[in-house]
């Protein structure tokens, strides 16, 4: 039952995020726990192959190793819980857990896009400055441009936390949502007490409004390049390399934007679950695939694992 929250010490909040109906719920459940393990699969096969082969050491396999184990911070600060309580027919998750969850979600998201944004900027040397590349992305800026992303993730999420859970609850409990995050909170809170977290969300919005543009300055010089560039197959081939990041950073920004936008809400909706399905699902499990699946050297490099195997058993 949805409880009056008068001591935010003692209380819990209930995660209603998913449908009543019992097998539309299984369902979810059995979805959730597929993506889930597709995710984890994806994203370690990456980690291991840029950590094991030597051909894997540019840049952007650095990088793209940094964005798989952020993938799976990302869906993993969420996804085994809702599916624990969904088995357990459980829906409470305690006020330190629920706070460790929104700073565990702010932060990998928060790095997530830093990486994006360090990925175009890798990009943008290696098609525009291709003979300063190796100067420009040397393993020491490397090193600098992941640590800063991780620990401005860390920093976003501590900020987010602070002014979230720093007001008092006036209740109900009810958090129409699979998991804790700041749109659904924000109406739980006593009314005026919300003033401080909305102005880490202005200021956020407007510093990564601020990343945005550079990722479209950096795009528009890597295409007047690109366009510069005599042979079609010299074209395709480096628009090639800078599609996968198109594709993410817009399936990441745009489902982001729309499910902020509706999730405040404080009656269930199934495209609000739809869209934090889309937002906080779907980017960890496709990053392998639309990153370095598809990629020709991941490729090789799973073929010599496999092969490996294959005269290891002969």
């Amino acid at each position: 039952m949805p409880e009056k929250l008068t001591n935010v010490t003692l209380i819990n909040f209930l995660l209603m995020g998913f449908p009543d109906n019992q097998v539309l719920q299984r369902l979810c459940t059995a979805l959730f726990f597929l993506i889930y393990l597709a995710a984890l699969m994806g994203n370690l096969l990456i980690i291991i192959l840029t950590t094991i082969d030597q051909h894997l050491q540019s840049p952007m396999y650095f990088f793209l190793k940094n964005l798989s184990l952020i993938d799976i911070c990302y869906i993993s600060a969420t996804v085994p819980k809702s599916i624990m309580n969904s088995l357990n027919n459980s829906y409470s998750i305690s006020f330190m857990g629920c706070a460790l969850q929104v700073f565990l979600v702010i932060f990998s998201a928060g790095t997530e896009f830093a990486l994006l944004l360090v990925m175009s900027y890798d990009r943008y040397g290696a098609i525009c400055h291709p003979l300063h590349y190796e100067t420009i992305m040397n393993r020491g800026s490397c090193v600098q441009m992941v640590t800063a992303s991780w620990l401005s993730g860390c920093l976003y999420g501590s900020l987010h936390v602070a002014g979230t859970f720093s007001v008092h609850f006036c209740g109900p409990n009810l958090v129409h949502q699979f998991f804790c995050d700041i749109p659904s909170l924000l109406p739980l809170a006593c009314s005026g007490e919300q003033v401080l977290e909305y102005g880490f969300i202005i200021a956020s919005c407007c510093f990564a409004f601020v990343c945005f543009i550079l990722m479209v300055v950096s795009y528009v010089c890597i295409f007047s390049t690109v366009l510069k560039i005599p042979s079609i197959e010299g074209r395709f081939k480096a628009f090639s390399t800078c599609t996968p990041h198109l594709t993410v950073v817009t399936l990441y920004l745009s489902s982001g934007f729309i499910v902020y936008l509706g999730s405040a809400s404080k009656f269930p909706s199934v495209l609000n679950l739809f869209m934090t399905v889309l937002y906080s699902l779907l980017p960890p499990s496709l990053n392998p695939v639309l990153y370095s699946l598809r990629n020709r050297d991941i490729k090789v490099a799973i073929g010599k694992i496999l092969g490996e195997k294959m005269i290891a058993k002969i």
